[in-house]
């Protein structure tokens, strides 16, 4: 089945993606209630564009990601990638969607098969979609592994032969050898030095421009969501509380919670400002979320509407590309 749709120009639309698990308990493992890890979840993404997503560790960027790629299974909504429901197709269709889709983890380590040669990782994405075989196949990879900054005699080597930095690079080349048209990056880079940090981050950016690739950069590290995207979302306890242009974010920050993430990035001075906006407490159980607004129990601006009402994300007054969930407009 190819369920078609129009998506306004973007490569990617989600639309409302709610991915509940369920909570069982008893003998009889009857359900009596759900995690809402993603709830009510919506963006879109142009193409050859970089969108962020940015949020604690838990929020759930990566079942965001999962979901997208149907690795998990989603209660409600729609993700429409290149004219394409994903959540709608049937396996054999969904097979050629995800030739167009590729993942880059977030463990340079444990994503790649210490019992496999370099030839192998890359080029496994090949084999399976049957796209290319025999010599072919290797000089398909050696071609990918130079894109990437590594040597033809890498081929035949093992991964605990490599640095973590070049073991980036191999992830970065298997999931380039299909030719994707999007790539998620789930924090390609938080497992590395500083200093490989930078490269790997320059890399993909030299990437995306000489193949037009299109990106969602899942990060914790708001820093790093400044340098190479476009749009960012912060996500909190699985809804995007805020989203705008990265200028306008870094630069206006309006929910509590983005301003006391931005407070966050370490600086060289640390201001007054800075100490007044850290976050203070922990975050809610998910299991029994609070009433209201989910960030009302750590925010220092809450009151009693606050902790009935659940805000919708909604355009800012004056910037209709400013989305805020939040029933005050916090001001710097």
């Amino acid at each position: 089945m190819n369920p078609e749709n129009k998506t306004n120009n973007s490569l990617l639309k989600v639309d409302d993606l709610k991915t509940y698990f369920p909570i069982k308990k008893g003998l009889l493992r009857r359900t009596v209630g759900h995690v809402k890890a993603v709830d009510g979840v919506s963006f879109a993404i142009k193409p050859a564009s970089s969108f962020g997503l940015v949020g604690e560790s838990g929020c759930g960027k990566t079942t965001v990601a999962k979901s997208i790629l149907r690795l998990i299974p989603v209660t409600s909504g729609k993700v429409i990638f290149d004219n394409t429901d994903i959540l709608a197709c049937d396996a054999s269709y969904l097979r050629n969607i995800r030739s167009g889709i590729t993942l880059i983890f977030q463990d340079p380590f444990g994503s790649l098969n210490p019992r496999m040669t370099v030839a192998n990782i890359v080029g496994e994405p090949l084999k399976v979609h049957k796209k290319i075989t025999g010599p072919g196949l290797f000089d398909e990879v050696r071609q990918v592994l130079a894109k990437v900054g590594l040597s033809s005699d890498t081929i035949n080597r093992y991964p605990h032969e490599f640095s973590g930095g070049q073991r980036q690079r191999i992830g970065i080349a298997r999931a380039l050898i299909l030719k994707p048209k999007l790539v998620i990056c789930d924090e390609p880079v938080s497992a590395l030095d500083v200093s490989i940090q930078s490269q790997i981050l320059n890399l993909l950016k030299d990437l995306q421009q000489e193949f037009s690739l299109t990106y969602l950069f899942i990060a914790h590290d708001l820093a790093v969501v400044e340098f190479t995207c476009d749009i960012v979302a912060v996500m909190y306890m699985g809804k995007i509380v805020e989203q705008a242009t990265v200028d306008e974010l870094y630069h206006n920050p309006l929910h509590p919670y983005t301003i006391a993430l931005m407070a966050a990035i370490p600086k060289i001075t640390t201001t007054q400002r800075d100490l007044a906006n850290r976050l203070k407490g922990e975050v809610p159980d998910i299991l029994n979320p609070s009433g209201g607004c989910p960030f009302n129990p750590r925010c220092p601006f809450a009151d009693d509407r606050c902790r009935a009402e659940n805000p919708a994300l909604r355009p800012v007054p004056g910037n209709s590309e400013h989305l805020l969930s939040c029933l005050h407009i916090i001001k710097k």
